[in-house]
Order: structure tokens, then C-alpha cells, then sequence
């Protein structure tokens, strides 16, 4: 037993390194190529299977795919609410009910049809698979969300729904597992299932949230804490809500998302910490996760094909397009962006996560609910994974660029401009009045909006004249732009 535990220790220790090294040497091929990222980690896990080196072989009932998907699924549903913006979804709250409501809902209730006509599922168990089918996935998505040249609507369209989409589905699976595992859910039954999902849960989310805020306010102004420490923070408060949930009998998924909803309207700048440092290391949990699925259990979805599997599968494809069309029908959108917006809803790490929750339960018939959710996933990856590599980029206008403020000519040694006092002393830092002084000599000049999207989403306050680039693209996008050698770049980060 002990080396058994010894050789799991190291193979699991090795899993973990393959990802981060793996992830890391061909993120940069896999965002030039568009090809997707998902389908790489699922082929290494395909290698390392039973059919490939014989190192890996991941059963339902294996221990370490329950930790790690329960792991994932709670930052899966934590990252979607720490990326929210509360004033976006104010701003845009029309979008997001389209999205949310009619779309995500009406796409549920559909899939749920199409299980119970197709594949003669019960009622219960058509309603869980089409709420898990009705996910999309974050990963998949996130490679189109930075893809430049893409319609502003129709990125905050796909980012309003992944972010908002798993916990409306996730009580629909959790309401319909019950409906299975109790016998009558009338009465003092319902009252007990209202009070695990709708109050237990969330409740104990906010409460770990606002300790987690408070205890980290009151640190700051005493001591101070390091920026990255901070996002490492922001997972400790995901595990701890998920846990405490849990240990009152509530659900640590919906704690999960209500304590990163609590940072998310409360502390904009946790949340900047958690996006620019630990979403990075919630990804690599995710793409270990797509390592484990690839290693045998996501191929199970080829063994059930037949005439009425594959057609329930094409059908689930093609729900959304017209969920979605139906529902963006009545707004202003341009035709593109409506279609960019119904058919990019790739199914992936979250829909199998969501189906995993009713077989780690137990629920009698969910593995095999599991398997049919797999054979839909393998034809999203190829199919949206493939849509994608033909979309191609649309390189991004130079339009928002103020040549006022810029001298396409090549500038002479700064003209006799004043040189900023942080500049002499060696500080990456410049005064309001050291800006001003600048504009006002004439020098060639461009100040760049680089703020974290919670911050840029939830500020009122923007820089005059400045060209809003993400932080992570401002080398690329200035090299584009041809901006001169010699222009002063002042970035607006606050």
C-alpha cells in the first residue's frame, strides 16, 4: 500500500510538471496557430493512456479524478465570478438576460427534449444533460475572447455568458438529482433541498468572502501584502468557501461562485490580483484536468456511437445556433456579431465537470449520461476547434490612435522637451503635472489605458485621449501600430 501511494505521489507530481511545462513552451504556437488548446492536452492524455505509453489510466471511480474535478469545477465557477464586472452587467443588463435567459435557458430546455425523444432518457436525467450540455467552456472560449479584430459585442456577449451560465445550470442539475435520489420533494423535503441550495451555500460563500475581504483590508493598511500573494489569497478564499459550504450541509460549488461574486463587488483589486496571477494557475488545474479526460475516460464517448447518438450529438450542436439567433433577433446587433455570438458555444471541461457532479453522487443511469456528454464534447473540440482556426484574425484598426498626440515623423531628441523627474531619478512613475508639461511642449506623446479589465469595466474615470490596450498585448499592439522610437508611452494603470 505505502509504494502504491509512493508511485501515485510521483506520477501525480509528474502529471503536474508535464502541464506546466507543456502549456508554457507551446502557449505562444498555440495563440499564433489558433490551433486548440484543449485538443493538445487531450492528445497528451491520449498518450500517456492505456493506448499510448500505459502510464495513465483514469476510471469514474478513481480518487484523483474526484479531488481534481471537484478542485476544477470550483474554480471553474470562482474564476467566472471573480471575472464579472458588476457595473458591465449593470451597463449591458439587457445582453446579459438575452444571454443568460433566453439563450443559455432556452438551449437547456431543448437539449432536455432531444435526450428524452432521442435517446429515451427520464425526465430527470434529460433535464441534467441538457443543462450540463447547455455549458460553455471558458477554456475553449478564451482563445477567441483575445483574439484581436473581434467584434467588442461579441466579446462581451460570450464573456457575460461564461461567466454568468454554470450557476444558473448548476441548481437545474442539482434540483433534478434530487427529484431522482428522493422519493417525494414536497413538504419538509423541498424546504430542506430550498435551504441547502439557495441559502446554505451562498450564504456561507458571502460570509467567507466578506471575512477574506475584511481580514485582507485590515492587513493592507498595517503591513501591506505583495500583489501576488494576493491572487494565491483569492484561491485560499475558493477553497475555504467550498469547504465551509460544505461542512453545513450546503453546496461548496454555489459558495464557490457567491464568495468570488462578494471580491468581485467589493474589491476590484483582489480581483485584478487573482486575473493577472491565479488565473493562470486555475488554467494549469483545468488543463491537467483535460490530461486526466484524455487518458481514456472522454474516448468512451466513441464507444456508444450509433445512428441516434450521433444524431442527439449534431442536434445539441445545433440547438444553440437557433437558441441563441432567436433570442439576439430582437436587439441591434449586426448579423455577424449575432452569428459569431450563437454559433461560438463550445462544449468542454465544463460540461463534463457538471455531469461529474450527479456520478460522484451516485445518481443511478448518470455514467451513462457522462459517456453521451463525452461524444458531444469530442465533436465541439473538432468542430468550434476547427471554426476557429478558419475564422482567421482580423488585424485591429490603428483608428483609435490620435495622430494629434503623435509625430509620425521620426522626432528629433525629444525637441528641447521637459524630461520627466521620474525619468531623471529612475522611477516608473509620473506626476499629473509632469504629463501636462509634456502635452503642453509638444513632445510626441501616447498614453495608453493598460488597466485590468475589472478595473477598466468598473471605473467611470477614464484617461483623455488614451488608447485602451490590455496589458498583456501593449508590445505587440504599439509594434503595430508603428508608434516612433522616440515617442514618449505613458501608461494609465491605476
Amino acid at each position: 500500500m505505502e509504494l502504491f501511494s509512493s508511485q501515485f505521489f510521483i506520477l501525480t507530481l509528474a502529471l503536474v510538471g508535464v502541464v506546466i511545462i507543456v502549456a508554457a513552451l507551446l502557449s505562444g504556437f498555440i495563440d499564433r496557430s489558433d490551433v486548440p488548446q484543449v485538443g493538445v492536452f487531450l492528445a497528451l492524455g491520449a498518450m500517456l493512456g492505456p493506448a499510448g505509453l500505459q502510464l495513465l489510466n483514469v476510471s469514474l471511480d478513481s480518487p484523483i479524478l474526484r479531488v481534481v474535478a471537484t478542485l476544477s469545477l470550483a474554480l471553474v465557477l470562482f474564476t467566472d465570478a471573480v471575472s464579472l464586472s458588476i457595473a458591465e452587467i449593470r451597463r449591458h443588463r439587457l445582453l446579459a438576460f438575452l444571454v443568460i435567459g433566453p439563450g443559455t435557458l432556452l438551449s437547456a430546455a431543448l437539449i432536455a427534449l432531444a435526450a428524452w425523444m432521442l435517446l429515451d432518457f427520464s425526465p430527470a436525467s434529460a433535464v441534467m444533460i441538457g443543462a450540463a450540455l447547455a455549458s460553455t467552456d471558458p477554456v475553449m472560449l478564451r482563445g477567441l475572447l483575445k483574439r484581436p479584430g473581434l467584434p467588442e459585442t461579441v466579446r462581451l456577449a460570450l464573456r457575460l455568458e461564461s461567466g454568468l451560465n454554470d450557476i444558473v445550470l448548476l441548481p437545474i442539475i442539482l434540483v433534478a438529482m434530487a427529484g431522482l435520489s428522493r422519493s417525494n420533494l414536497f413538504g419538509v423535503e423541498s424546504a430542506r433541498l430550498a435551504l441547502e441550495l439557495f441559502l446554505l451555500g451562498p450564504g456561507a460563500g458571502v460570509t467567507v468572502g466578506l471575512l477574506a475581504i475584511g481580514a485582507l483590508e485590515l492587513v493592507r493598511r498595517k503591513t501591506g501584502v505583495r500583489r501576488d500573494y494576493e491572487s494565491l489569497y483569492s484561491l485560499g478564499v475558493a477553497f475555504a468557501a467550498y469547504a465551509a459550504a460544505e461542512a453545513v450541509h450546503g453546496s461548496g460549488f454555489l459558495a464557490a461562485f457567491c464568495a468570488g461574486l462578494t471580491i468581485a463587488a467589493l474589491d476590484v483589486e483582489l480581483c485584478d490580483c487573482f486575473l493577472e496571477y491565479g488565473q493562470t494557475t486555475a488554467e494549469m488545474t483545468l488543463l491537467f484536468t483535460f490530461i486526466l479526460f484524455g487518458s481514456s475516460l472522454i474516448w468512451q464517448g466513441l464507444l456508444v456511437l450509433n445512428v441516434m447518438t450521433v444524431l442527439f450529438a449534431v442536434t445539441v450542436v445545433l440547438i444553440r445556433p437557433i437558441a441563441f439567433l432567436l433570442s439576439l433577433s430582437r436587439t441591434k446587433l449586426e448579423r455577424r456579431s449575432c452569428f459569431l455570438i450563437a454559433w461560438f458555444g463550445p462544449r468542454g471541461l465544463s460540461s463534463l465537470l457538471l455531469i461529474l457532479v450527479p456520478v460522484f453522487a451516485g445518481v443511478p443511469g448518470s455514467e451513462q449520461l457522462f459517456v453521451i456528454c463525452c461524444l458531444v464534447v469530442l465533436l465541439s473540440v473538432a468542430l468550434h476547434g476547427g471554426s476557429l482556426m478558419l475564422l482567421g484574425r482580423t488585424p485591429p484598426s490603428p483608428a483609435p490612435v490620435n495622430r494629434n498626440q503623435i509625430d509620425t515623423a521620426t522626432p528629433k531628441a525629444n525637441d528641447g522637451a521637459p524630461r520627466p523627474i521620474a525619468a531623471e531619478n529612475g522611477s516608473d512613475r509620473i506626476s499629473i503635472e509632469e504629463l501636462r508639461a509634456l502635452q503642453s511642449s509638444g513632445a510626441p506623446l501616447l498614453i495608453v489605458d493598460v488597466r485590468a479589465e475589472t478595473s477598466f469595466n468598473s471605473s467611470a474615470f477614464q484617461a483623455q485621449g488614451a488608447l485602451r490596450i490590455p496589458a498583456d498585448q501593449i508590445v505587440r499592439r504599439i509594434a503595430e501600430l508603428n508608434v516612433p522610437r522616440q515617442t514618449w508611452i505613458i501608461t494609465f494603470c491605476a
